[in-house]
């Protein structure tokens, strides 16, 4: 799982979310002021029992379903921050994702194509890795060409 500083900083570079089962998230304490310190750092997961996305003309929200230990019965998306899986943050990288290598202190790297260029991130994990080579993609999408 990807630290919730990297999941802001790809929301913040533009990563957009369409919540589906399986997807987890954090509530965002820099959004999120309605939830007590100690529920915050909790993960939640997005399933049809539980956690669904019920989707407004307004926006989407993430409704808690049967859930008696959490006196909130739904959140806006806008307070939950996504936690993109590994397989998730590779997706996204599409074709600029060449490989994924382990070194003997168990870092992980991940090699990538941006803009014509190989670029090497690293992580403690591999989703770490992968998310910091697609934060760098996010960032080149809007930054100007040289």
């Amino acid at each position: 799982m990807i630290p919730t500083e990297l999941a802001r900083a790809l929301r913040t570079a533009g990563l957009r979310w369409t919540p589906e089962p399986g997807d987890r998230f954090v509530l965002d304490p820099e959004q999120s002021r309605l939830v007590p310190d100690e529920d915050r750092k909790d993960v939640y997961t997005v399933s049809d029992m539980t956690i669904e996305a019920h989707e407004y003309p307004t926006g989407t929200i993430l409704g808690f379903n049967g859930t008696t230990e959490w006196a909130l019965d739904s959140v806006d998306l806008q307070d939950a921050l996504w936690l993109p899986a590994e397989g998730q943050l590779r997706d996204l990288l599409r074709d600029g994702f060449r490989s994924l290598t382990a070194d003997e202190d168990g870092r992980f790297t991940v090699r990538a194509r941006l803009r014509g260029e190989d670029r090497a991130f690293t992580g403690a994990t591999a989703s770490e890795a992968y998310g910091e080579a697609l934060l760098a993609l996010l960032l080149l999408a809007v930054a100007p060409p040289d």
